[in-house]
This record gives structure tokens, sequence and C-alpha cells, in this order.
């Protein structure tokens, strides 16, 4: 292998891998899927390894595939932030600013802030890919991601751009008057629950309250599973049973008469949205752009 084709087929490698999809991967380099497939096939020969699965349907990566993708995709971002970096270095913010947030920040964080940042940096693309999985933040090229505080990495860098809320049960004034209020965790068993299906692991999301000092995780029995908060909010708001949520989420609903909180004297703790991003990315100026329209948010 010589030094001049090291990186030959990398980068359609790195964009197969993102989409699942050698078609998606050609639109998003501008090229044909012919193109990429052939880039694909000379990368494998060089590697005497597949390095995905191939169906009518569906393409996903081998053993090989995964490994090179964990060694490669962070190498892969810093090159491409260095040089992002060095380009827009003592210049205006321009680029693509990539994120991925939870739905949860579309109505209190997306809607007011990106009006004024693109106002303000209009060079300045936007790419927003809306999920609650954030665990191949860095292998997938993202620049920043928006998050439950409580979820976010260590290691990341977080600036908090909601005020604090706090978790308890919701039910609508109707359930509470025909159903009565729970007084203690304990008495939910005798209640409807609209349980959550969470989408990114897939289990039921165990209702959390803190107990004279002691953490306690409750499964809920009810006879409605959804996956998505906003459906759980509107059936809860029906009267349909109770929920587990957060006086942020429920905060429109709150404020509208259609939900009334529950146990909040043992709610776990206040929890809110965060900005997150790597240390190498802070620098970056369109980065740093859009963490100033944020900062104006909170004012």
């Amino acid at each position: 292998m010589t030094r001049n084709d090291a990186f030959d087929g990398l980068s359609e490698f790195l964009t197969i891998a993102k989409h699942r999809s050698i078609r998606r991967a050609a639109l998003e380099l501008g090229v044909t899927p012919g193109a990429i497939s052939q880039a694909l096939q000379k990368l494998e020969r060089r590697l005497s390894t597949p390095l995905f699965h191939r169906t009518t349907r569906k393409i996903s990566l081998t053993e090989a595939g995964e490994g090179l993708l964990a060694k490669v995709a962070p190498a892969a971002h810093l090159i491409e932030a260095s040089f992002e970096e060095t380009l827009q270095s003592s210049s205006e913010p321009s680029g693509t600013l990539r994120l991925i947030v939870e739905r949860l920040a579309i109505p209190h964080i997306l809607e007011p802030v990106m009006p004024v940042f693109r106002k303000a940096w209009p060079l300045v693309n936007v790419d927003i890919t809306v999920s609650n999985q954030h665990h191949d933040f860095v292998a997938q090229g993202y620049d920043a991601g928006i998050l439950l505080g409580s979820y976010v990495p260590q290691e990341m860098i977080a600036i908090r751009l909601s005020p604090p809320f706090n978790w308890a049960v919701f039910g609508s004034p109707e359930y509470f008057e025909a159903q009565g209020r729970p007084k203690t965790p304990g008495e939910l068993s005798q209640h409807r629950c609209i349980r959550f299906r969470r989408p990114e692991k897939g289990d039921i999301y165990r209702w959390e309250f803190l107990d004279q000092g002691q953490t306690v995780r409750l499964e809920p029995n009810g006879p409605m599973t959804v996956n998505d908060g906003e459906l759980m909010r509107q059936f809860a708001c029906q009267g349909l049973g109770l929920i587990y949520s957060s006086t942020f989420h429920t905060s429109r609903e709150l404020a509208r008469g259609l939900l009334e909180p529950a146990l909040l004297d043992y709610s776990p703790g206040s929890d809110g949205l965060f900005l997150y991003f790597t240390k190498a990315a802070q620098s970056q100026p369109k980065l740093r752009a859009f963490i100033d329209a944020c900062s104006q948010l909170r004012k």
C-alpha cells in the first residue's frame, strides 16, 4: 500500500456506515451509487475482507467494518474539524453546523433559537438530526447535540439551555377527580399508568422517585404503552391514565390546565436540556455562534 492511496475509499465507507445505504451515501457525496460501490469494493479488496453485509433490503457492518469504523470515524471527524477550524480561524462562521437533538428540543430550543441564528449567520448551513440515540455522536460527525443533562457523557462540555425542571407523575383533572390522586409512589399500583417504551433501547422506562432519601424505581402497570412522548401526553390529557414526565416536558399542558402534577415531593431531582460538544469542537466559529444564539434565549 502506498501513502498516496491510504485514504482511498474511506470517505465512501464512512458515509455508507452513516446512512446504512449506498444510495443515500451517493446523494450526500454527489456521485452515482455505482461510483460508491466501486470505491467500497476497491477498499475491501485492499483490506482483503468485506466491510458490509449486503442484502436487497439492508446493509449492515461486518465485524471488520465495525472495528474499522470505531478506529477511523473519530480520526476523520478530527481531521474535518481541523480543516474547518483552520479555514475559519479569524473569520466569520461558515460551513455546515451538524446537530443531533432530542425531540423535546424542537419547540423549546430550536424553534426560538434558529431564526435568530440564521438571521445573524446566513452563510452557515444547518444539518439537524432529531433522535434520542446519541451514542455514535463523534463517529457520526456531529458538531454538537442537545440532550437531557442526565444522559450527556461526562467527557463532553455541556451548557444548560433550559431552566431546571423536576420529574413527577401527571394526569388530567378529570382523571384525578374520578380516580383520586396518588399520595405515595406505592399507590400507583392502584392507578392506570401509560407506559413509555424508550425508542433507543426498546425497554419500558421505569418511574423514579426519591422516598426518604432512597431512590425507588417502579415499572408501571397499565393497559397502554407508547414510544412517543407527545402521544403519551395527549393520552394523559384525554384522561386515559397517568404518565411520568417532567414539568418542562408538560409545561404547555400545565399552563393550559390540561394536566396536573402529583408526587412532586418525591421528585428525584432537577434536570435540564443541555447543548454538549467535544473539547476539539468548541473552538469552531460556527459552534461558538450557535452558543451565542442560545445564550440570548436564556436571558
